[in-house]
């Protein structure tokens, strides 16, 4: 997904850390392989305490899958979901236990993501009331240098 673009995000960087029974060098490598393209392994024993421990299982997405699953759900229940909550969706039917209720968060809004509803919907996707017309307002800001001071004065004088 999209948002998995994020390298190295830092909840995920604490959960290895743990995970690798908290070896900072070891992580340290791990991360240079991350930077340089390689990604990093687990070992069988880590990947198994991942899956039998924490209860994590894993999918494969691409585009195509977003837009079916995006498509697929509003056609069925009449709802917009944005393209993380598409590929968390194909992740659940992937590994639905039919005898326990699934419960799929949503992540983000759809109109984020306008292009992506447009291919899959062929329509712009709904947005909530309070940003309607949002793009025909005007435009209000001020430029400021950067300055941690200045920044600082210019806040509490707006701010009270």
């Amino acid at each position: 997904s999209p948002s998995m673009d994020i390298t190295k995000a830092s909840n995920l960087e604490r959960f290895v850390f743990d995970l690798i029974g908290r070896d900072a060098e070891r992580l340290a490598a791990m991360w240079k392989s991350v930077e340089s393209g390689s990604g990093f392994e687990l070992s069988a024993e880590e990947f198994a305490t991942m899956r039998d421990t924490y209860g994590f299982k894993s999918e494969a997405s691409n585009h195509a899958d977003r837009i079916a699953h995006i498509r697929e759900v509003f056609e069925k229940y009449g709802v917009q979901i944005d393209p993380h909550t598409a590929d968390g969706f194909k992740a659940a039917k992937a590994h639905r236990n039919p005898a326990v209720p699934m419960v799929i968060m949503e992540t983000a809004l759809p109109a984020k993501f306008e292009d992506t509803m447009q291919e899959a919907l062929k329509q712009a996707p709904f947005r909530p009331k309070g940003l309607a017309g949002l793009e025909a307002m005007p435009q209000r800001f001020d430029a400021i240098d950067a300055d941690a001071a200045l920044i600082k004065q210019y806040l509490v004088e707006r701010i009270k």
